[in-house]
């Protein structure tokens, strides 16, 4: 094992010193800022650097496989044998890199945006923590290690999505996160009970070796497995049902959304399915399914995206959508594309917060210093900011004709070769054909509701106010710095994996076979044309434009009033801003008759009936009852107890001798 890829576990140990360093300061040095700046970005970026270096390891001697770092035992029952062990191959080093890199970044950009709140410690101590558990979730080499990782990332969403639980609203948006999570949870751990019956074995390793002699492909056992897993990806990724509670996670500070959506916890979903692609490959009911569900979601959340007001909340169903692509591409089978938009997303989906957050801080201070309350997060209460922050709007423009799909851009390779080869998967089943259409109508959207965005925040007449106009300005260096190189990434990103018609194509593909080689032998080869390749292309390029340049014409910024004065909405623009009424058809149908069930059954008739009155209070007056029989036995008078004593033997002789 090459040498910095031993050090590995220094990455996973760095940020979680700096949890433990910047969470004592939360107690006893809360104003020392500077050094809860110093510990909080340094640490991520040291993990970097270690990262870094074990990745470079890991390239110098990439044939000879997965390397696993031995830590310590962590518990051996029976036949169950679990190491806090860690393990390094080349899904585990991409994931490596997006994290601890663009985690670094979100840090930096932290420094300037929560600079002036009272809890800056523990914000940066709860940060750390969230990266330090998404590092055990992507180099854990078990299940049971990742599940600790998994958890991890769930109960930091929860400390931040309600970060400001001063607010109620914040708070109730961190319990629905960490509660929805938890139905997923479910399934991911009865799929690792049912791996351990079958296999013996919890480790990566060892279980993927075992699953071709233990499985059945296309069996009921391997496919319930992979089901379980996917409704564990379900509610982790965000994917229908379960992605309520991602667009309520815009509660926490801005940075925060963009380390859950775009560099740690929701991809942890599209990463489970990618390693254990061997199982998924055996199980092409359940891959179908995967990246049907992926399709619907991306259309579903697009169209909500369409009519949304607040600019968070644009992009939280962004990211829904987005993932949704990410499970259509692992469905049919194209793992590294799929890995790959991950990565591409990773850069412009953090872009594309940050630079909200850019947005949302100028005008926070701009309605501070005139008393003014309108919304900051409302698009209504912006317009011709290109004037007044020209660096976050140029970045914010490149980042969204990437995920326009705009040619040369990261975003429209990724997305791209994902359409692709759902589509060359039609020869297989028609399935795949609607699938790929829902992807395509998806993307159209996409570039719609983005331009959309753009236009109405940096486009048209300002509607901050004329006073308030007075105050707004770019933010520093220190906020602005992380968007720059990001917007390098959103450009550059694409160049990892080309599609095959250019040259240089297929790095990433090539980089992940020995992972995804496995489930090769269980997936039928698509093999494109260069004329329909070529032909793919120019239809996304055109979808791209049209939904652009539809979105430029079509819409009149200067027409649009700020929130105070704007009419209500109606028709379908209202079901689309109150998402289809999903939240309200949860609240109705699950959470209303959940509470009524709890409140008038388990407590009033369980509890209250059955244990307090039958159990708790029951046993305590049965005792006093027996108490008081005894008390009957006992007058306190001699010559009565030898009386009785005197019978009771009488008696005693009397039926001995009888």
């Amino acid at each position: 094992m090459p040498g910095t890829v031993s050090l590995v576990w220094l990455a996973v140990l760095l940020p979680f010193l700096g949890f433990l360093a910047n969470g004592w300061l939360s107690f006893y040095r809360p104003d020392a800022k500077r050094a809860v700046s110093a510990l909080g970005v340094g640490v991520l970026v040291a993990a970097f650097v270690v990262s870094l270096a074990a990745v470079l390891g890991l390239a110098g001697d990439a044939e000879a496989g997965p390397f696993v770092v031995h830590l310590w035992s962590w518990m051996s029952v029976g036949e169950l044998e679990i190491e806090v062990a860690f393990q390094v191959d080349q899904l585990s080093a991409v994931m490596l890199l997006v994290v601890t890199g663009v985690g670094a970044l979100i840090h930096v950009f932290s420094v300037g945006y929560m600079r002036e709140d009272p809890s800056y410690p523990r914000y940066f101590a709860y940060l750390n923590l969230f990266v330090f558990f998404m590092l055990v979730l992507v180099l854990g080499a078990s299940f049971p290690v990742l599940f600790v990782g998994w958890e991890g990332v769930g109960l930091c969403s929860y400390l931040l999505i309600g970060f400001w639980y001063g607010e109620e609203a914040n708070a109730t948006a961190g319990k629905k996160a960490f509660i929805m999570n938890r139905i997923g949870d479910f399934g991911l751990l009865i799929a690792m009970f049912m791996i351990f019956r079958s296999t013996g074995s919890l480790n990566f390793i060892e279980v993927f070796e075992a699953a071709p002699e233990t499985f059945i492909a296309n069996g009921p056992t391997v496919t319930v497995i992979t089901l379980f897993l996917f409704l564990g990806c379900v509610g982790k990724s965000a994917q229908l049902p379960l992605y309520t509670w991602l667009p309520d996670a815009m509660a926490g500070p801005t940075p925060v959304s963009a380390l859950i959506h775009a560099a740690t916890m929701v991809t942890a979903g599209v990463y489970l399915v990618v390693r254990s692609n061997v199982l998924f490959a055996m199980a092409p009911v359940s891959s179908a399914l995967v990246a049907l569900v992926g399709a619907v979601t991306a259309l579903f959340a697009a169209t909500i995206a369409l009519k949304q007001w607040d600019i968070k909340k644009v992009l939280a169903y962004s990211t829904v959508s987005q993932l949704g692509y990410m499970f259509m591409g692992v469905g049919v089978g194209a793992y590294a594309p799929g890995v790959f938009h991950l990565v591409t997303h990773a850069f412009f989906k953090a872009l594309l917060f940050l630079g909200s957050g850019s947005v949302i801080h100028a005008l926070h201070h701009a309605y501070h210093a005139t008393d003014n309350h309108d919304d900051p997060q409302d698009m209504r209460n912006m317009g011709g900011l290109r004037t007044f922050m020209p660096w976050t709007a140029a970045v914010m423009w490149i980042a969204t004709l990437a995920i326009a799909g705009v040619p040369g851009l990261s975003g429209f390779f990724s997305k791209d070769q994902i359409l692709a080869i759902t589509f060359a998967r039609g020869q297989d089943s028609l399935l795949f054909y609607v699938i790929w259409a829902l992807g395509a109508v998806a993307a159209l959207l996409t570039a719609f509701y983005m331009t959309r965005l753009m236009v109405y925040t940096f486009h048209g007449l300002n509607r901050t106010g004329s006073e308030e106009a007075k105050h707004l300005r770019e933010t520093p260096w220190v906020m602005t710095g992380p968007l720059v190189v990001l917007a390098f990434g959103s450009v550059i990103g694409g160049m990892i994996n080309l599609p095959h018609v250019l040259p240089g194509a297929g790095w990433l593909d090539h980089w992940l076979e020995p992972v995804t080689e496995g489930a090769a032998a269980y997936l039928t080869q698509v093999h494109l044309s260069v004329g329909l390749e070529w032909g793919l292309m120019g239809l996304a390029t055109g979808i791209a434009a049209a939904g652009i340049v539809g979105a430029w014409r079509f819409l009149k910024p200067d027409r649009l009033t700020n929130a105070r004065a704007a009419p209500p909405e109606a028709g379908l623009q209202r079901v689309l801003l109150n998402k289809y009424y999903v939240d309200e058809l949860y609240d109705k149908v699950v959470v209303r008759p959940t509470e009524w069930f709890s409140r008038r059954v388990l407590w009033n008739i369980v509890d209250m009936g059955a244990i307090d009155t039958l159990i708790v209070n029951g046993s305590a007056r049965i005792s006093r009852l027996f108490g008081w029989i005894g008390t009957r036995f006992q007058t306190g008078n001699l010559a009565t107890y030898v009386v009785l004593f005197v019978v009771g033997a009488l008696w005693l002789l009397r039926a001995t001798l009888a």
